[in-house]
């Protein structure tokens, strides 16, 4: 009896000496990632850290390629500019570099050579958490967290904001009435990664947060790409009301998405092919890189087909 019970110790002892080395193994691993050196840090205290900014977006003579794909190439030379306080649209076939623009005005990387200035400043030289407190992205799948509508809608906003900021933020994203009408409202869970709301509810409420934080430049990167046509419209409608006097850069899916932007540029291969507004790119006739990513986008049913 004794030596069963002792059988059964020593087995238990090797089974949970298993467990704690495949604990200390995953342990080890989690560290690994955290004490990870990046060039970029967001809590760096250097850097310019500007009250405001007008959001005069310059992208110059840019080479770039994703550090874990290093011979992928996407960017050789590219260089466009951004008008202040206006809207611009970058449309393209999947690979040309579109939302790669986005993530180096964000600066989620740096360019290996040329600069990406904001206001005229080299971006490395602002400080990078008050820069960011300017800029607003809303892309395909929003970041929801596990929490009630007003926190999330809140995220990122001043310490200082009430009530009725959320109310106005949720009203002009269109959010309001579908919050309004749930048992729960404002407070209403969420749930992880805002799994108890349908797409178009995630967006509007992206886009409400978006809208409280009041930024200089708005990002939209296929914000509405996976929205059924219903949502898409309501969505449509509250980005255009956004967008107004902002700096806005949209990353296009459907013509409907980017016909009103004050500017197209059409890429290629990580460059810029055209540039100008839908009319005047239109006017070019078959000829024209734009007229055709339309032509194909009216050809597919329901006019579907995405660009990219």
């Amino acid at each position: 009896m004794i030596l069963v019970s002792t059988g059964r110790v020593i087995a238990d002892a090797g089974s949970m000496t298993t467990d704690l080395a495949k604990g200390s193994d995953a342990v080890g691993s989690v560290f690994a990632v955290l004490d990870r050196y990046t060039r970029i840090e967001p809590e760096d205290p250097e850097g310019n850290q500007p009250q405001t900014i007008t959001g005069h977006v310059e992208i110059r003579d840019v080479h770039f390629a994703y550090p874990a794909r290093p011979d992928v190439v996407i960017f050789q030379g590219f260089s466009i500019n951004i008008e202040a306080g206006k809207s611009t649209a970058l449309v393209g076939q999947s690979g040309s570099g579109k939302s790669t623009i986005i993530g180096l005005i964000e600066r989620f990387y740096d360019p290996f050579k040329g600069t990406v200035k904001i206001d005229g400043k080299d971006i490395r030289l602002y400080h990078l958490r008050s820069l960011r407190k300017h800029i607003a992205l809303v892309s395909q799948e929003p970041t929801l967290f596990a929490s009630i509508i007003r926190q999330n809608i809140s995220y990122g906003a001043s310490d200082k904001v009430d009530e009725t900021e959320i109310i106005e933020a949720a009203k002009l994203a269109n959010a309001h009435d579908f919050i309004s009408g749930l048992k729960d409202g404002y407070d209403t869970w969420c749930g992880d990664k805002g799994a108890q709301l349908s797409g178009g509810q995630k967006q509007r409420i992206a886009i409400a947060r978006a809208i409280l934080k009041n930024p200089s430049v708005l990002l939209l990167d296929e914000a509405t790409s996976a929205l059924d046509s219903q949502s898409e419209k309501v969505v449509q409608d509250a980005l255009e009301r956004v967008m107004i006097g902002r700096t806005s850069v949209v990353v296009a899916h459907r013509l409907s998405t980017i016909q009103n932007c004050g500017t197209i540029a059409v890429l290629e291969k990580g460059r810029v092919v055209e540039k100008g507004t839908h009319s005047s790119l239109i006017a070019k006739g078959p000829s024209g890189a734009y007229y055709s990513l339309v032509s194909l986008q009216r050809r597919a049913p329901q006019s579907s087909q995405p660009f990219n």
